[in-house]
């Protein structure tokens, strides 16, 4: 048929083309596709109607003689609990949830109605922002939506916390300051003889014990005797070092490990608290975030910790403190401080705790360079190199990793930062150009 209008009626035979292509019966992962649209689809006129609802059973409320708008909720929540055989909890999220997106967030509803966002990626805008200041909401809602289409759920949670922390990057010192007020340690006795210990602390501290925690659980299940599972050790380590203060029942290579915790600061940051933007916000691996003068204790402070800095405009590596590096230096950290992450679609396990792999293999030829190496954790390295998919790294694209999945889908995973950029500057009158073997910085 197409070719016959291609020689007939060529204007048209474009658009045949695409009706057949139309027509083709999807494989099993388009059915799949195709049921998770429709679910999107649903989902967004649920929450219209929800809201809808609530709106008539508060408008006729008055009539009925209910009693005040406390009681006029509690009854509407009930109702809707009742009706859809869900507890009254899940009914008031609902109800929240219908009023934030159809009210305040429309551009996110219309993006679930149109299933290009799902119904997790709007319930976590909806919880996020509205931990903002009003002023503040419609500043971070677009960009957040433009995440949300872009990405799968673990790197959106990621993205959008990090955008909501910067639209309030002024007041995080203070906020800070408050909730260290609050730091305790909590005791909750569950049953069969166990009980959880809840610390809430600073996330900096609470992320270098866990590090430390795993790194030397990670040390002990190496030894092929050893039958606990990593979470199991983890936990007796801890138990171990806060009752005995010792790690001397631990294996001889396990002793001594120290925590690694990366600080990434924009230079100018530690010298002035003007000179930098709010997108040169001090962060920390795994955790995000952090007030300007916890960067600076950090970054004067002991050699356990990694310090990353960076120029505000260009994003130049200037100091990732070398004397600090393990073999192979500093081509791993500095692959992992790109990645921040498992570069594996949606995957949220730190950069640090990933192994590095040669995207084209070694001995396909491959190279030990930046432009061949990404972070990825033992499971995705594992389908990488046994899945069936076929893994690169996109040229000049600063370190993206296309996965092309067995049955041919495309999905293309960004690094969380920029790579370093070597340029040179453009000759002086007086002296002549640089070259670009020249090692010092253009700027």
């Amino acid at each position: 048929m197409t070719d016959i209008l291609q020689h007939d009626v060529p204007e048209l035979a474009a658009d045949v083309a695409v009706v057949e292509e139309w027509m083709l019966a999807p494989d099993a992962v388009g059915l799949v596709l195709e049921a998770a649209t429709m679910e999107a689809v649903f989902a967004a006129q649920r929450l219209e109607r929800v809201d809808a609802m609530r709106r008539e059973l508060l408008a006729e409320a008055p009539a009925r003689r209910v009693g005040d708008t406390e009681v006029r909720e509690r009854s509407i929540r009930l109702e809707l609990a009742a009706a859809m055989r869900v507890s009254e909890y899940a009914a008031g999220r609902m109800l929240q949830l219908a009023e934030a997106l159809v009210h305040r967030y429309p551009r996110a509803l219309d993006s679930l109605a149109g299933a290009r966002i799902t119904l997790r990626h709007a319930e976590l805008l909806v919880d996020e922002i509205d931990r903002l200041p009003a002023e503040l909401r419609e500043l971070v809602v677009a960009p957040a939506v433009v995440l949300a289409e872009a990405e799968a759920v673990g790197p959106f949670r990621r993205a959008l916390r990090t955008l909501v922390e910067r639209a309030q990057a002024t007041t995080i010192e203070e906020r800070t300051r408050a909730a260290l007020e609050h730091r305790r340690v909590v005791l909750e006795h569950g049953s069969d003889g166990m009980s959880a210990l809840t610390v809430f602390a600073p996330s900096v501290e609470l992320q270098a014990i866990h590090a430390r925690a795993t790194a030397l659980a990670k040390a002990i299940t190496a030894h092929e005797e050893e039958t606990r599972t990593l979470d199991q050790v983890r936990a007796d380590v801890l138990c171990d070092l806060l009752i005995d203060g010792t790690t001397e029942s631990t294996p001889a290579e396990a002793r001594g490990i120290r925590a690694t915790v990366v600080v990434t600061v924009p230079a100018l940051s530690l010298l002035d608290d003007h000179a930098a933007g709010v997108g040169d916000q001090p962060t920390v691996e795994g955790v995000g975030p952090i007030p300007l003068s916890r960067a600076r204790e950090l970054c004067g402070g002991d050699s356990g910790w990694m310090r990353v800095l960076t120029h505000p405009e260009t994003g130049m590596v200037l100091s990732v403190g070398r004397e600090q590096y393990r073999p192979p230096a500093a081509l791993r950290k500095l692959t992992r401080w790109r990645a921040d992450r498992c570069m594996a679609p949606g995957c949220g396990v730190p950069a640090s705790r990933c192994e590095i792999d040669h995207n084209l293999a070694w001995h396909d030829g491959g190279h030990t360079s930046l432009d061949n190496t990404a972070p990825f954790c033992k499971g995705h390295h594992i389908v990488k190199h046994h899945g069936g998919w076929m893994v690169r790294q996109l040229p000049d694209s600063g370190g993206a990793i296309e996965w092309i999945s067995p049955t041919g889908r495309r999905y293309v995973v960004r690094p969380e930062r920029r790579v370093p950029v070597f340029r040179p500057s453009p000759p002086h009158p007086a002296s002549p150009a640089r070259s670009l073997d020249d090692s010092s910085p253009p700027f």
